[in-house]
């Protein structure tokens, strides 16, 4: 890597010296408190080399600046109605925290339909998702655990995944490469629960294709994967969708664990509130409009690219060999 780890951090934090006001005002917002850790995350994402790390947080502080990210949890997805859609149609939630503090993340993938807004809204929705955790829920477990948090374990539910469904990859890309760019590190583990054999094919043939940085992040639950995540959480953090000995459910459980994707939900019902008295205390006056914030969507990397097109060609052939070739008529991945 050229240079020390400490070396490394020094040059950065250095060279954050030099970037003007604006840029400086952005990245304290960002950083809540922790900036050295914040140098070590875009450190770490481009394997300790100083000069890509810097411009990848510059690029990030300027993202941030350009699409007024650190005024977005002002902006409430309304009205409420149309909000629900968004919730229902994009499971996720937070069941609980690790024994070390992390918190986790569940995310309803195969039973997310993303149908009910554009893809700005969806967009819109998971960056407050992001800052919402970074502002609120890291400094509240780093209070509760008496140590630093910074990053999340984030558990994916696959049940009810489809082929037809995969047409959605493009969107889950976008969303993941704006965490790559202007989130990174901030996931610890990603565990995979209840596969099915679509998604176990599909993984088979883009791990290799994976960095090995990513690679080591995710991990292939048996089924539910619930005794593997008791090793890590204990019980009442676990996801509903877990509690099972075999395959879970996105949206029951019979075991007594709250349905986390649910508006009832404590992180749903704290986040709703947060955001609107955030704009509240902004414009205490004016009146909330229908809309989407149009944060500028990011390319796709070739590595991106890459996956992305291995997948269309997986699921083709998939479908081929399952008597699906009518009904997929030749998926293509379909454009956000």
């Amino acid at each position: 890597m050229g240079v020390g780890m400490g070396d490394a951090i020094k040059q950065m934090k250095a060279s954050m010296e030099e970037i003007d006001e604006q840029l400086k005002k952005t990245f304290q917002n960002m950083h809540q408190g922790y900036p050295d850790e914040t140098l070590v995350r875009f450190l770490k994402a481009r394997d300790w080399n100083v000069a890509k790390a810097r411009k990848m947080l510059v690029d990030c502080l300027n993202w941030r600046i350009q699409n007024e990210i650190d005024n977005i949890l002002t902006k409430p997805i309304v009205p409420t109605d149309f909000y629900r859609g968004v919730r229902d149609s994009q499971l996720i939630g937070v069941s609980g925290y690790s024994k070390e503090g992390l918190p986790v993340f569940a995310l309803g993938i195969g039973q997310s339909t993303y149908d009910k807004a554009s893809v700005h809204y969806y967009v819109q929705s998971h960056i407050q998702i992001n800052e919402y955790r970074d502002r609120v829920i890291f400094p509240y477990a780093t209070k509760k655990f008496g140590r630093h948090i910074g990053t999340c374990i984030k558990v994916l539910d696959m049940t009810g995944l489809k082929l037809s469904a995969m047409s959605q990859i493009k969107l889950l890309t976008v969303i993941s490469t704006i965490d790559d760019l202007n989130y990174p590190e901030k996931t610890d583990t990603y565990f995979i629960a209840n596969a099915p054999y679509i998604f176990s094919s599909c993984w088979k043939i883009v791990k290799p294709l994976l960095q090995e940085r990513t690679r080591r992040k995710v991990q292939v639950l048996q089924g539910s994967g619930r005794d593997e995540l008791l090793k890590i959480m204990d019980y009442a953090s676990l996801p509903h969708f877990c509690t099972r000995e075999g395959s879970g459910s996105s949206r029951r459980s019979s075991n007594g664990n709250s349905d986390c994707f649910s508006l009832d939900n404590d992180f749903h019902q704290l986040l709703y509130r947060y955001i609107q008295q955030q704009a509240l205390s902004l414009q205490p006056v004016a009146l909330f409009k229908h809309g989407s914030l149009h944060v500028e969507l990011p390319k796709q990397d070739e590595e991106g690219t890459v996956i992305a097109e291995t997948i269309e060609r997986e699921l083709n052939k998939l479908g081929e060999q399952n008597g699906l070739s009518h009904s997929l008529n030749g998926l293509k991945i379909s454009s956000v």
